[in-house]
């Protein structure tokens, strides 16, 4: 009698905490399908999706604006924001490091609109001043991320490196980086993130972009208008970090990726 009782209970804790470490594929798709279901109720209860497609051109000009701007921008945060990291976490540099990093986050606490502000200042209004201002307030978390995850790597590796007679170059390229890169991936994803959701300010200093209808929409109180400039800079931040993600997956081996 205990056998035959024992049996199904463990076969019923097993299912109840099989969804626990991994979440099933229906509770992840759960909140895609009712945020489709209530913006397919929205839909049809309201002229306001006509209304927002009538600016399709609008996005599609604008749209490339906004990915010219968080392509360069982001493009220089991740080709200065990775060495700057680097050079940061070297022995030479371990007593400024903290020092530097707690200007990075200092600076971090400027609103982006007062570095673009400042930029203009400097550099007039366009598309200069706007890429520099982007570049500015998304550089930190790649900064942040290479100088934590090199400063991560265990010692043990780095000795055994040395061991077997690996110039410092060649520690720092075949042990070091690999062992750090999910980490910088992270801070890429980051600092792409905001690149994408701080762009439509650029509008404000004459670089364009989706902004423009943001900002004219809510200057006119034209709900449409506004919604065609958020909604697409929503879905842009969302896909980048769905494509960085995809290629940190890939890229990152199997045996230093949490992920795989």
């Amino acid at each position: 009698m205990n056998a035959t009782h024992t049996a199904p209970a463990s076969g019923t804790r097993a299912w109840l905490t099989a969804g626990i470490g991994r979440p099933s594929l229906l509770n992840r798709a759960l909140p895609w399908l009712l945020l489709v279901l209530a913006f397919g109720t929205w839909s049809f209860s309201s002229k306001m999706p006509a209304e927002i497609a009538s600016y399709h051109e609008d996005v599609v000009y604008l749209g490339g604006q906004h990915i010219v701007l968080v392509a360069w921008a982001g493009g220089l945060a991740i080709l200065t924001g990775i060495p700057a990291g680097a050079i940061l976490a070297r022995p030479a540099f371990r007593k400024a490091s903290e020092l530097i990093l707690q200007v990075f986050n200092l600076g971090a606490t400027i609103p982006t609109l007062a570095i673009l502000a400042l930029c203009m200042t400097i550099l007039g209004i366009g598309i200069a001043p706007s890429i520099f201002g982007l570049w500015a307030a998304t550089l930190l978390p790649i900064v942040r991320n290479t100088f934590t995850g090199l400063r991560s790597v265990r010692a043990p590796l780095i000795e055994a490196a040395r061991g077997m007679g690996m110039t410092a170059s060649q520690i720092f390229w075949r042990v070091e980086f690999p062992n750090a890169i999910f980490v910088i991936f992270g801070g890429v994803r980051t600092a792409l993130a905001i690149c994408v959701g701080t762009a439509p300010l650029a509008f404000l200093i004459g670089a364009g972009g989706l902004g423009e209808l943001i900002f004219t929409g809510i200057a006119l109180n034209d709900l449409p208008m506004m919604l065609a400039g958020a909604i697409p800079t929503a879905l842009l931040a969302v896909l980048t970090d769905f494509l960085v993600g995809r290629l940190q997956f890939h890229i990152v081996p199997r045996g230093i990726n949490p992920l795989r």
